[in-house]
């Protein structure tokens, strides 16, 4: 049985394309634990096309990776969303799906970021933005394991991560028209950095107030 208790809201769970989706995946025989693998591979190719950004010799070949980049964000999320729809929807979970669950995004979370590290040409910048993403979901599941209600708050949730980071990309794809490169994924790392963090404490201090509120 899946543990809905644990499971982020999601508006884009309730739509007919997802469900359809869920409902294909799961007449494919596709396991839940192995799309939430393949979103550690989607991440992996995201990062790589990233990072192959500080490498590439031309405009053309730099927008090619950042859209790959951007893709693979989105096909990490996919895999997020249909990983529980398949185990809860189709009923199809697994002994060892709360591991698959949780483990492949803080992999996918810090291959990204780093990946976009390195493009931006500051690798220590994206390994940061990672801990802070790291840090937040910890936070997340701190209070989940001493009796709280998940905390899906933001400003930088995983979804929020993504979109920053994914969006910073495509406007990437404009840069040589307006800064020197590696520019917006710098300040993407940034925001996505300081916004896990804020996250984090914000979600510590709810934390915080739901213990002294139990007394």
């Amino acid at each position: 049985m899946a543990d809905l208790k644990n499971r982020r809201p999601l508006g884009s769970r309730d739509t007919k394309w997802a469900a359809r989706g869920a409902a294909l995946l799961a007449a494919r025989g596709a396991a839940p634990n192995a799309i939430s693998q393949a979103s550690m591979v989607a991440a992996l190719v995201a990062a790589l096309a990233f990072a192959g950004t500080a490498r590439t010799g031309g405009a053309g070949a730099d927008a090619a990776l950042l859209i790959l980049g951007a893709l693979g964000c989105q096909i990490r999320l996919l895999c997020n969303l249909f990983d529980g729809m398949v185990a809860v929807e189709a009923g199809q979970s697994a002994p060892d799906g709360p591991l698959w669950n949780e483990w492949p995004d803080r992999v996918s979370d810090l291959l990204i970021l780093f990946g976009a590290g390195i493009g931006a040409g500051h690798p220590a910048l994206g390994l940061a933005a990672g801990a802070m993403a790291v840090l937040a979901a910890y936070t997340r599941e701190l209070g989940a394991s001493i009796g709280l209600a998940p905390d899906f708050t933001g400003p930088m949730a995983k979804p929020q991560r993504m979109a920053a980071i994914t969006i910073a990309a495509l406007i990437a794809l404009f840069e040589p028209l307006f800064a020197a490169p590696g520019t917006v994924l710098t300040a993407a790392l940034w925001i996505v950095a300081l916004g896990a963090a804020l996250t984090s404490v914000r979600r510590a201090a709810r934390i915080r107030a739901g213990l002294l509120a139990r007394g």
